[in-house]
């Protein structure tokens, strides 16, 4: 009898774990891109400073998470992360283009002659890149789950559950990023961002409702899972965060419907990679079948610990000296200078 050996058990754990922390930090990136776009309103201006001022410090570091999966998922799944990236080639090299351009945008506009405020063709670009990227990575994660062929567009990528799922993706990021800036900020923007927040949860809602219909159809398996009594309790958990946290917004609670937000979106993700389980891609692919040798899994989780210990308390002092809790002027867009 072949031994019980966790280390792809422990792998697929570590990659959910660092596509949560992705989608917290780098997801809100995306969402500020979002609100960047559509910002308007006699404060338009300021909403975009107070975006590239609350993204400035951070946004580039966010996708290490990126990077660490995707280097975990090559090393330890190498079988699924050949298959992601041969059948997911367009719309993944259409994402890597999007976190190309909105960098570059976002760089070229805050030293053009105009800077960040009135609405530029950089602006749009990073705007645009931002929406795109964000949907595009929604409708990947439902092409892996729907079990449609990767080889033919609209049943995988471009399936309507796919684009459905993509939007719902951007309102999520939306209603993250809202959330965060209606913290960071103060004043009358903070109120702009609030509304903003709102806005996106509902729509977010509304789109989490169209998306479990579709996916009964066009992704059968998921649904079951998720609506087994096993993984129920989570789902109706996403559900009571998500509701505390625009319960919280409203009655201006705004510490406390951050977290929530985060809260929800982070236990949303778990539930679908308890209901994909054991797939990493559906079918065919399981998390066991797509593993690497043991020797390998065991070698690079055991880097893991020790690449933590260096990385995780360098962004702790990024966030700290870059973004502290100094709210970002009403007015001006920018945090306040505390020597004033």
């Amino acid at each position: 009898m072949t031994p019980w050996a966790p280390w792809p058990d422990v792998a697929w754990l570590v990659a959910v774990a660092a596509m949560t922390a992705y989608m917290l930090l780098g997801g809100a990136d995306f969402g500020g891109g979002v609100w960047d776009l559509f910002a308007t309103g006699q404060d338009a201006a300021s909403q975009r400073r107070a975006i590239a001022r609350a993204m400035g410090p951070v946004w580039e570091a966010n996708h290490v998470w990126l990077i660490f999966l995707l280097i975990l998922l090559f090393t330890g799944f190498p079988l699924a992360f050949h298959r992601l990236v041969i059948g997911l080639y367009l719309p993944l090299n259409l994402v890597l283009l999007g976190i190309i351009l909105r960098g570059a945008a976002f760089v070229f506009r805050a030293h053009g002659r105009r800077g960040v405020g009135q609405q530029s063709t950089w602006g749009r670009i990073f705007g645009a890149a931002s929406s795109l990227t964000v949907v595009l990575l929604g409708a990947a994660l439902a092409a892996v789950s729907s079990g449609g062929d990767f080889m033919v567009a609209w049943r995988s990528y471009l399936s309507p559950f796919a684009i459905l799922t993509g939007l719902f993706a951007l309102a999520a990021a939306a209603y993250l990023a809202a959330t965060y800036l209606t913290f960071e900020a103060q004043g009358s923007l903070r109120e702009t961002f609030r509304r903003r927040a709102l806005l996106a949860a509902e729509a977010a809602g509304l789109a989490a409702l169209l998306d479990l219909g579709l996916m009964s159809f066009e992704a059968p398996r998921l649904f079951i899972r998720l609506v087994a009594p096993d993984i129920l309790g989570l789902v109706l958990l996403v559900a009571l965060l998500g509701v505390g946290s625009y319960v919280s917004l409203r009655h201006r609670h705004d510490g406390l419907g951050r977290f929530l937000a985060a809260s929800a979106l982070s236990v949303m993700l778990w539930s679908w990679a308890a209901a994909q389980w054991p797939y990493i891609i559906y079918p065919g692919f399981t998390v066991y079948g797509s593993a690497a040798p043991a020797l390998a899994l065991r070698q690079v989780l055991t880097l893991v610990p020790f690449g933590l210990l260096l990385l995780v308390p360098s962004l702790w002092l990024l966030l700290h000296v870059f973004k502290g809790r100094l709210p970002i002027d009403a007015e001006a867009g920018r945090r306040p200078n505390p020597a004033r």
